[in-house]
């Protein structure tokens, strides 16, 4: 994800006096609110001398007891879902909007951000290199929650008339809790569409915006570039916004057209990178890999030892892949196929790209390349003079091997932005449809006050507003994995259905049988 209770940097260009007031106004009103809202979602939980939220539990131990549910679907799982990513099993009358590569991307373009490049270098600053074992591991758990969570998004999945989809929390929630009764249903269903939207529309939205420009202009010569100007902001957020419309008003299958080519481009740029990082440095790699396993259980100097640096790399990763969130389902709930849980064996690879793969890739290139900003930061935080900017102490690792590398990392950074900025405009619409109804005026209406935000976030930055967003995405969690705990027992039948399926070879013959019955319509 690319926002994770983090603070935007303020747009570099100086704010006239107008603007400011609206900022320092809006900031003011959401302050209380803010600081009472965070408390009770981020409510912590304290081990010895370290405090962490305890949605981080909640998010863990979902991991944990799905993985043992399931039996490990992690590793038995995993060659399924590079079979159904690949098209195998898949046939062309399968009902939905997107292929399963095109729905993985999509998801990914939400999670793969910000938070992979700063969140790093933020997590190694405060946990050392031992946080990354425990991001990985974090990881790992976190595929068996993608598998429950996106299989019940296409599960109870609405194809409509038109053949767009519907699916995600919004569906199955309401049948999760219906037990509880029809009002709780609804009004804890609510809950989570008012916290998607929300976020949605600031830190999905006005956030990404914001950052966005600002890389684009520290990268061009900051105030003094040709961005410095005034109005250059309010410019550049019409272009964005414009160029995010272009994208957005197809819908879905637009969205994942692009995110099909955007995300694999842009990720392949970054592992590139980071591969030419680590062999230029090959010979350090195993002394790399020594302090990331010594660290992760004999940490030097850490506060907390070992208990410290762990909660550090689960908290990091947990706000990095989403798993738990519900938010991905809702992208993988327009896949087109006939067997939701073959949506599930796709999702696991969400958390292995995310944070097993360009997590690891980036906090090995940190370690070896030695950059002495790295340092700069750990110091810093041990002497409790707060975290470091986790974008400069990578921009600089990459920088020691690869000088003219963080302009590169800017442009990686505003494609990663962008590409979460269309998924989140999906996102958010499926809960506006939800609150408000589905419809082509209220889709309109939805879609022209995301774009206005878009621009708004290039002018100003809301910081208190950002903060009570990713407050509320984190909401989502506690109801999301309510719901997921209270299906499984549909999710097991699923599964092994399915997977008995592909052993006997009837997942096989039905792709025969839809590739026969198209060509002998053709003839």
């Amino acid at each position: 994800m690319s926002t994770y209770l983090a603070l935007p940097a303020e747009g570099a260009a100086e704010k006239v006096g107008w603007l400011a007031a609206i900022e320092k106004s809006i900031d003011s009103v959401f302050q209380p609110v803010t600081e009472v809202f965070s408390n009770i979602v981020f409510v912590p939980i304290t081990i010895g001398d370290i405090s962490f939220p305890a949605v981080v539990l909640w998010l863990i131990a979902a991991g944990v007891i799905f993985t043992f549910y399931f039996g490990f679907i992690q590793v038995r799982g995993f060659k399924t879902g590079l079979d159904v990513i690949r098209g195998r099993y898949s046939a062309k009358s399968d009902p939905g909007e997107v292929t399963h590569f095109q729905a993985l991307t999509s998801a990914l373009s939400g999670t793969v951000g910000l938070g992979n490049i700063a969140g790093v270098g933020a997590a190694m600053a405060l946990g050392g290199p031992g946080a990354t074992f425990w991001m990985v591991l974090a990881g790992l758990l976190g595929m068996a929650t993608k598998f429950a969570e996106c299989t019940l998004g296409v599960k109870y999945r609405e194809v409509h008339p038109d053949g767009s989809v519907t699916g995600g929390p919004f569906k199955y929630l309401p049948i999760a809790f219906r037990k509880f009764g029809k009002i709780p249903a609804k009004t804890l269903t609510g809950i989570f569409a008012v916290a998607i939207l929300f976020f949605g529309i600031a830190g999905g939205n006005m956030f990404q915006a914001n950052q966005t420009f600002a890389q684009i202009q520290n990268v061009t010569g900051g105030d003094d570039g040709f961005l410095g100007s005034a109005g250059a902001a309010l410019i550049f957020g019409i272009v964005l916004a414009a160029l995010v419309a272009a994208v957005i008003l197809g819908g879905i299958k637009s969205i994942g057209a692009t995110t099909s080519k955007l995300v694999p481009s842009m990720g392949l740029v970054y592992v590139l990178a980071c591969l030419f990082v680590i062999f230029a440095n090959l010979d350090h790699v195993p002394a790399a890999f020594g302090s990331i396993f010594t660290g992760a259980f004999n940490p030097q100097g850490m506060a907390g030892g070992f208990v410290g640096v762990m909660i550090v790399g689960f908290q990091r990763a947990a706000f990095s892949n989403e798993a738990g969130l519900g938010s991905s389902s809702i992208a993988h709930s327009a896949v087109k196929t006939r067997r939701p849980v073959s949506e599930g064996f796709v999702a696991m690879f969400e958390p292995l790209v995310d944070t097993v793969l360009i997590c690891t890739m980036t906090a090995l290139a940190i370690i070896i390349a030695g950059a002495p900003s790295f340092q700069a930061g750990m110091d810093q935080v041990q002497a409790g003079d707060g975290a470091p900017d986790g974008v400069i102490l990578t921009s600089d690792a990459f920088a020691t091997v690869l000088p003219w590398f963080p302009v590169v990392l800017a442009v990686a950074v505003s494609l990663f932005a962008f590409s979460t900025l269309i998924t989140w405009s999906y996102y958010g619409l499926k809960a506006w449809e939800y609150l408000f109804g589905r419809s082509k005026a209220s889709e309109i209406s939805y879609k022209c006050v995301f774009l206005f935000f878009t621009v708004v976030g290039t002018v100003l930055t809301f910081t208190q507003v950002l903060n009570f967003a990713d407050a509320a995405l984190f909401v989502c969690a506690f109801v999301n994995l309510l719901g997921v705990y209270l299906l499984l027992p549909v999710i097991k039948k699923e599964m092994k259905k399915y997977l008995a399926d592909r052993k006997s070879g009837q997942l096989e013959i039905l792709g025969l049988e839809d590739e026969e019955m198209e060509s002998s319509t053709r003839s």
